[in-house]
């Protein structure tokens, strides 16, 4: 087989992850960097991308000549057919054909799909998804992202706008999301969420370690980490409001569905370990029919921070 080598990337509401894999699906080489989602337009983002493309290539020491191809997520709808971005909350992307200026400029095929439909996919093909035909996937991020897998292939639905339940509607007269609507699980259990209701306390005089972390945006998955550990109340609060959603939202997708697995993924999972899975746990059979539940085994993704570049290879690789 000759030398070959795809990379992929993990482009995110406040940072870029990107791997370069060789022939036998092995990751060589990675690279990880904040991203600045409030630019002025969409070239800022794609500026960012190409120099993380650029510099994971001349680091790595590969033969650029040896690129097979490059694939990419977003958060948001994607048109996976044509490689534009067609929405997304988190970046400053509105029908964006981000494919033919990455085709260009790097003259290698280009792929770009949803980023949790890609989580989802990865993990189904390489981590904790494999052997289940039936996943329902939440990824529990900056934002919320849905990924589903139907019958041993990626539902993406009517031009890919498929799987978008971080946006379903848990209660209309709750706090405002990203997307316009009112009480989204995005809206609860993101970290934007999540930050809100922390800046809503802090607000109101509470006292919490979390305050100097959401002042001006997002927190970080460390810190909070760090503030459940100390018992602190409005984090823990944060924490408990989002998996009580979650908890709710898995167990409409389990009426509707009838996985095999539900699975939870993304950076804020990841960093507080199995929390957030013991209290989804101790309440989601209040929201699904026991009869469906017995059938449906709910679980933490395997790959961490790779899920979503391990989607990407997948896509390049026609999984």
């Amino acid at each position: 087989m000759p030398e070959s080598y795809n990379i992929c990337l993990d482009v995110g509401g406040t940072k870029v992850l990107g791997a370069i894999f060789n022939e036998k699906d092995e990751i060589i080489y990675r690279l990880k960097k904040r991203s600045k989602s409030g630019g002025d337009a969409s070239a800022d983002v794609e500026k960012v991308i190409i120099g993380i493309v650029e510099e994971m290539i001349k680091e790595s020491g590969i033969d650029r000549k040896k690129l097979n191809a490059i694939a990419s997520c977003a958060p948001g709808v994607i048109d996976q057919d044509r490689g534009i971005v067609l929405f997304t909350p988190n970046l400053p992307w509105r029908d964006y054909d981000i494919a033919s200026a990455m085709r260009k400029k790097f003259g290698v095929p280009f792929y770009v799909g949803n980023d949790v439909n890609l989580g989802v996919l990865g993990e189904y093909h390489f981590g904790a998804g494999r052997g289940y035909k039936n996943i329902v996937g939440f990824f529990v991020g900056t934002g919320m992202g849905g990924g589903l897998v139907l019958n041993g292939s990626l539902f993406t639905g009517n031009q890919f706008k498929a799987a978008e339940y971080g946006h379903m509607v848990l209660d209309p007269e709750g706090p405002l999301c990203n997307c316009g609507q009112r009480g989204c699980l995005e809206a609860f259990s993101s970290k934007q969420g999540m930050s809100a209701y922390i800046r809503q306390q802090v607000a109101r005089g509470r006292k919490t370690m979390m305050a100097e972390f959401v002042k001006d945006g997002v927190f970080r998955s460390k810190p909070l980490k760090k503030a459940l550990d100390a018992g602190d109340a409005v984090a823990t609060e944060a924490v408990d409001r989002a998996c009580h959603w979650l908890a709710v939202a898995a167990g409409n997708m389990i009426n509707v569905i009838s996985p095999d697995l539900v699975l939870f993924g993304g950076g804020v999972i990841e960093a507080v370990g199995d929390l957030f899975l013991k209290k989804i746990l101790a309440e989601v059979d209040r929201y699904c029919m026991p009869a469906i539940r017995s059938t449906v085994e709910i679980k933490n993704a395997e790959l961490g921070d790779d899920s979503i570049l391990y989607g990407d290879l997948a896509m390049i690789k026609g999984l």
